[in-house]
């Protein structure tokens, strides 16, 4: 069994897919887990639950080596060369893991003080 970091946290993010991607006849929404180094903000692994692996690894190169702080360029990645029917879903879940990524460093910063 493999210890985990104690600056990693594991940050989860969900939106509702479109009906016409096999995708949703799985599971109806996207999900996305992210596990990030806090002291850099580096995303060190990822998984989503796509249909295809082909799908699920696109993902995962994209995101995994990136910093959290740096999601728009992330998500430019996605808008640009992903042209799949669930990128709008990829993009919410992102978009909602980089907001809960930003509360929990405040949160802990105000613990700080």
């Amino acid at each position: 069994m493999q210890n985990i970091n104690k600056n990693e946290i594991l940050i989860t993010g969900y939106a509702k897919l479109p009906e016409e991607t096999t995708a949703y006849k799985l599971y109806s929404i996207v999900g996305i887990g992210l596990r990030v180094d806090i002291e850099t903000s580096e995303i060190v692994d990822a998984d989503i639950t796509l249909a295809t692996s082909v799908a699920k690894q696109f993902f995962k190169d994209v995101v995994v080596g990136k910093s959290m702080k740096k999601i728009d360029e992330i998500i430019n990645i996605f808008e640009r060369q992903y042209l799949g029917t669930a990128k709008k879903s990829i993009i919410t879940a992102l978009k909602i893991c980089h907001m809960k990524y930003r509360d929990y460093l405040r949160n802990i910063e105000s613990d700080d003080e």
